[in-house]
């Protein structure tokens, strides 16, 4: 779903003229007559505004009071001031406000443009970096979640709610669809903000190792143990202990788990008594508890202390809505990352992207736009950069040249990692991610003449891009003159 952007300017001629320039850019609009107008919606849903074109001069409340109550919002979209009087006062009390740019009537689409993608990105690079902060401190919130799906909407309803308590919670849903998150949000949003968070996926560690990684020992309990350790439990003294996969826990370690929620205190191996530990407990789990308790394989007075408030999260394939926001994210994160200038990802490649089921959710969306992010070439991620994704998405319309090579590469990429690829050729040769090739011999077995290949080349990129001159003189590494001289010293039509 693309960006909305909220227009605020009380001429109605200028309020048409920027929405129709804004809807052109590919961008959803929405207008207020005046700043009250513009507060009152941004009060309601400020989270589905992305940004604000707000006019500096209007009657009543003007631009720059709209900016002084912006800054009372939890949640504020970047602002772009537009006024036909660009005085350098002006200018510098709208951005001293917390304008990110300014702009002078009349405004060309093109700077309109410009200025948009720019806050956007800044924006987002900014939340970014909070994110990461909260993260790193504890106080990770609900208001940090990248969403606009109703089903999750219901999810962060339970978690708040919960978060005011200290009830044992479980979280439910399959891998990758993001359980960590919603655990760390719940501890932001609580009374323990700010306290340790630590996550223990308990089927990653050994199953003799369990007993000692959760609930600690003393120096000598054992063949190895040169040193005290405090255990897991110990560690989130005061704040929060995620549990993930908790349903793998070995029979021993669900005794001693249940005990810790039942006395608040842990038995670290060769202890001579216990010790007192004050922490919140979310588990996870990305399979049936119930089922798991009827096989045996999990005690059911634990699954009881365990399932006071569960919350299941859906896969990403039944909460379509965040995909946009989440490929955004991931893009300008991994831009940022690997030094790249990403403006965005292209509508179609977000339309593809919206038709895949996601088997591995949230995870296997942040991978497959990390690769896209190193593939790409341009300033734009396009359909071209997820070939595996493009083959698994049915009823795929080639409807350019572009999108059905990608189609051919992806399934001949398919076809060949199911036969075997041979000693001499491996898919992750540049040949078979370049589209058709140009031979180099004739029907004779022979060299061709230079000037030929070259014109097959030539001729390939004009129809490639369109004929788009610029674009295939910098594929190719050339100037736009050079490139006009040999199209016609080798007799090609470009424009045809």
């Amino acid at each position: 779903m693309a960006e909305r952007i909220l227009i605020v300017d009380d001429d109605p001629v200028q309020r048409r003229i920027l929405d129709s320039a804004v809807r052109r850019l590919g961008f959803r609009s929405s207008v207020a007559e005046d700043g009250e107008q513009a507060l009152s919606m941004l009060s309601h849903d400020a989270g589905d505004v992305d940004l604000l074109i707000l006019d500096l001069v209007m009657p009543g409340l003007g631009g720059l009071e709209v900016l002084e109550r912006l800054q009372a919002f939890d949640s504020r979209p970047p602002v772009i001031v537009q006024t036909a009087h660009g005085g350098i006062d002006t200018v510098v009390s709208a951005m001293r406000a917390g304008a990110a740019d300014f702009v002078v009537k009349p405004i060309s689409p093109e700077r309109l443009e410009v200025s948009i993608r720019n806050a956007l990105k800044v924006n987002a690079l900014q939340g970014e970096i909070v994110r990461i902060q909260r993260k790193a401190e504890g106080r990770l919130t609900f208001r940090d979640l990248i969403t606009r799906s109703p089903t999750m909407r219901r999810v962060i309803e339970l978690g708040e709610r919960a978060a005011a308590s200290n009830i044992p919670i479980i979280l439910e849903g399959e891998s990758g669809v993001g359980k960590e998150v919603i655990a760390r949000a719940i501890q932001g949003s609580s009374n323990r903000a700010g306290k340790p968070f630590v996550a223990v996926n308990c089927g990653a560690i050994p199953e003799n190792l369990v007993e000692s990684t959760l609930f600690g020992h003393e120096r000598g309990a054992f063949t190895g143990a040169t040193e005290r350790r405090i255990g897991k439990f110990v560690e989130a003294d005061g704040g929060t202990l995620f549990l993930d996969e908790v349903s793998e826990l070995p029979p021993d370690a669900q005794v001693k788990l249940l005990r810790a929620l039942q006395e608040g205190e842990v038995d670290p191996v060769g202890a001579r008594k216990p010790v007192k530990t004050d922490f919140r407990l979310i588990s996870a789990t990305n399979r049936s508890m119930i089922e798991i308790v009827q096989q045996g394989a999990f005690r059911e007075d634990l699954y009881y202390r365990l399932n006071v408030f569960p919350i299941m999260i859906p896969p990403l394939r039944e909460r379509p809505e965040d995909i946009p926001s989440l490929v955004q994210h991931f893009a300008t994160r991994f831009a940022a990352e690997e030094g790249k200038r990403i403006d965005g990802v292209s509508p179609r490649a977000i339309e593809l992207l919206m038709r895949h089921r996601w088997p591995g959710n949230v995870r296997q969306l942040e991978n497959a736009v990390f690769r896209a992010v190193v593939l790409a070439d341009g300033p734009e991620v396009g359909i071209e950069a997820f070939p595996q994704i493009a083959a698994q998405v049915p009823d795929l319309e080639p409807d350019d040249i572009a999108t059905a090579q990608l189609r051919e590469t992806a399934q001949r990429m398919a076809v060949a990692g199911r036969r075997g690829w041979g000693a001499h050729q491996s898919p992750a040769q540049p040949q078979d991610l370049a589209g058709p090739r140009v031979g180099l011999l004739d029907e004779d077995g022979e060299m061709r003449p230079l000037s030929d290949v070259e014109a097959d080349i030539i001729r390939f990129a004009l129809e490639h891009y369109r004929g788009r001159m610029s674009e295939v003189a910098r594929r190719l590494g050339i100037g736009r003159s050079t490139l006009y001289r040999r199209v016609r010293e080798l007799g090609l039509d470009a424009a045809e």
